[in-house]
């Protein structure tokens, strides 16, 4: 991509915010966010990243600025939040390298608990951030509104008959779970997939996708992110005894066992984000990863959450 392919808006807002304009362009994703990594003209490398203001933005930031300050493993703000028409657009520090630490056995997955318990370990010392709400689709089974799934339209529009009724009856009975346990909700990465973090052999060095904070239990934070973790390709869920030793870790590493309720709940949310995918792949007409992973594992998952 050439700097000249890039929005009108994004060299005026370099210049203005990170002090130089930029001269080559590293790489472009697309996802929930747009991220340019760029090459400024005196040299620097930045990171910027445009998503549509739903209110989430500053939070998430926020949050990120309080860690990379305490030396956790993730990129630096270099900039707060600023609303460019409807986005909200800020820039971090260019943290490239490390590899993806591909598996889904139980030794990996202990792995990614020992990373994801000291960033809730982290956020649980910032009192101060709000919660960054809506929280993210795959994980809104907190939504208000009439029926089993989020306001999602690019969802909604499509036919809904092409969606497995074990789809839909896991989300179900996994949301109806989580709701009523009632537990209070805390700061937590909500994409804590193998494909947002980098390594250094088995020490990791990058955290990234800090625009998926969310707030709620953390039970259900640690469940979704122990079927979640191996995650680095097409979405599925991870076996059901590395989701078990992922859990098991978490708490070790926490120093606080889970109770019944909690560990319940885990269970439960481990269910949620693969069944939203399985929802996904079946409107898109995509071959069903998710959804064979779920229909083979949701009995003894939906088991463990008593629901």
């Amino acid at each position: 991509m050439l700097t000249n392919d890039l929005p009108d808006w994004l060299p005026a807002w370099c210049l203005d915010h990170l002090g130089g304009e930029p001269a080559h362009v590293l790489f472009l994703l697309r996802q929930t966010s747009t991220v340019y990594g760029l090459r400024l003209t005196d040299g620097t490398e930045a990171v910027v990243k445009a998503r549509t203001d739903d209110g989430r933005a500053t939070s998430c930031v926020a949050a990120q600025a309080r860690l990379a300050e305490r030396g956790f493993s993730c990129a630096r703000p270099l900039t707060p939040v600023a609303g460019v028409g409807s986005l909200a657009v800020h820039a971090e520090e260019h943290r490239p390298g490390g590899h993806v630490l591909h598996g889904d056995s139980p030794d990996v997955a202990v792995r990614y608990a020992e990373v994801f318990a000291r960033l809730m370990t982290a956020l649980a010392d910032d009192v101060t951030v709000a919660p960054p709400l809506p929280n993210p689709r795959w994980v809104r089974w907190d939504h208000t509104g009439p029926g089993v799934w989020s306001a999602i339209r690019l969802l909604d529009e499509r036919d809904q008959s092409v969606v497995p009724a074990y789809v839909v009856d896991t989300a179900r009975r996994a949301r109806t779970r989580i709701l009523a346990a009632g537990l209070p909700c805390v700061l937590g990465h909500a994409d804590f997939e193998a494909q947002n973090l980098r390594w250094h052999g088995l020490e990791v060095w990058a955290v990234h996708d800090w625009d998926s904070l969310a707030w709620l239990p953390e039970a259900a934070l640690a469940g979704a992110a122990s079927g979640a973790f191996a995650n680095a390709g097409p979405p599925t869920l991870a076996p059901i005894e590395s989701s078990a030793a992922f859990l098991a870790a978490y708490q070790d590493i926490r120093g606080r066992p889970f109770t019944t309720a909690e560990q319940q709940i885990a269970w439960a949310a481990s269910l949620w984000p693969a069944a939203h995918n399985a929802r996904w792949e079946a409107l898109h007409g995509h071959t069903p990863v998710a959804g064979d992973a779920l229909r083979a594992q949701a009995p003894e998952r939906l088991r463990r959450a008593n629901a």
